[in-house]
C-alpha cells in the first residue's frame, strides 16, 4: 500500500533504533522526508544517512533528550526549519527502565519514570501540536504498552505512566480534532528490539535453550504471557502500524488505543 506520504515531513522521536527506526523506514520507503531524533549523535547521523541513501529521500538527524527542559521545543523548531513543513510526529521513546518495579518503587523511581515516559511525551506533543494546527492539521502517534490493559505487579510505575500516555493521547484527539489534528496511541506487546534480542541470546546461553525459542519460553514460563501468535513481535510489525497512523490512509482514525501485541492475554 502506498501511504501517500511522498514529500511530506515527519518528526520521529526515538527514530534511530527499534520501533521508531522501523516506522521511519516505512515512511522513507514511500518517499517521506524525515527528522530522526536520538540521544546518540553518531548513531543518529548514521541512521539518517542510511535511510536517505537507501530510499532517495531527505532525512535529517537531531541529537536530543526529551527529559531535559526545553529540548522538545528546540528539536521541533529545528525539525520545522529542516523540513519546511510538518505533517506528523511519532514518539517511541520512554522505555521507563526504572519503572519495572512493584509498589515498593522509590520516589526517585517514580520521578524518573514520570520524566522518561509521561512528561517527555507531553512535552513533545505540546511543542508539535501548535505546528500542526498552524499547518492545517496532521497526525500524532504516541506509544503506550499493552500492559495498560493488563497491568503487572512488577511494573507499577511503568504501567501507570503508560496509562497516562494513553489518556493524554485521547485528550489531544478530543481537543484538537476540530483543527484536523489526529492523535492515536499504539500499545505494543513484547517486541524484539535490542533489549529483548540480547535477552534471547542470554537466556539461550544460560539455560541451554534453543536460541529460536528461548525468549518465547521465558515470556510464557517466567512472565505468564499467553501470546496468541506464540512469539515476540518484530519492530517493523509495530513500525508499519505507526507509519499507517501518521498517513492520510488513516484519515478517520483518531483517539484510538491500538494493541500491536500478537494477541497477548496476561
Amino acid at each position: 500500500m502506498d501511504l501517500g506520504v511522498r514529500g511530506q515531513g515527519f518528526l520521529i522521536f526515538g527514530g534511530t533504533a527499534g520501533i521508531g527506526l522501523a516506522a521511519a523506514t516505512a515512511l522513507a520507503s514511500d518517499g517521506a522526508a524525515l527528522v530522526l531524533v536520538g540521544r546518540d549523535p553518531e548513531r543518529a547521523a548514521r541512521r539518517a544517512a542510511e535511510l536517505a541513501a537507501r530510499h532517495a529521500t531527505r532525512v535529517r538527524a537531531i541529537c536530543g533528550d526529551l527529559t531535559r527542559p526545553g529540548e522538545a521545543q528546540r528539536i521541533t523548531d529545528q525539525a520545522l526549519a529542516d523540513l519546511g513543513a510538518l505533517h506528523g510526529m511519532a514518539i517511541t521513546t520512554g522505555l521507563g527502565a526504572r519503572g519495572q518495579r512493584d509498589l515498593q518503587a522509590t520516589d526517585a523511581d517514580w520521578t524518573a519514570t514520570f520524566e522518561d515516559v509521561l512528561l517527555a511525551t507531553a512535552s513533545a506533543c505540546r511543542a508539535v501540536v501548535p505546528v500542526l494546527v498552524d499547518g492545517g492539521g496532521g497526525a500524532i502517534v504516541t506509544t503506550a504498552a499493552y500492559s495498560v490493559r493488563a497491568p503487572k505487579a512488577n511494573q507499577v510505575p511503568y504501567a501507570a505512566m503508560k496509562a497516562g500516555v494513553a489518556t493524554l493521547t485521547k485528550t489531544i484527539a478530543k481537543a484538537y480534532g476540530p483543527s484536523a489534528v489526529r492523535a492515536n496511541c499504539v500499545c505494543p506487546g513484547a517486541t524484539e528490539t535490542g533489549v529483548l534480542a540480547a535477552m534471547r541470546t542470554r537466556l539461550a546461553e544460560e539455560h541451554g535453550w534453543p536460541h529460536d525459542t528461548a525468549l518465547e519460553r521465558a515470556l510464557t514460563e517466567r512472565w505468564g504471557m499467553n501470546i496468541a501468535l506464540g512469539r515476540a513481535g518484530r519492530p517493523e510489525e509495530v513500525g508499519d502500524v505507526i507509519a499507517f497512523l501518521l498517513s492520510a490512509r488513516s484519515s478517520y482514525l483518531t483517539g484510538a488505543l491500538i494493541n500491536v501485541d500478537g494477541g497477548t492475554d496476561f
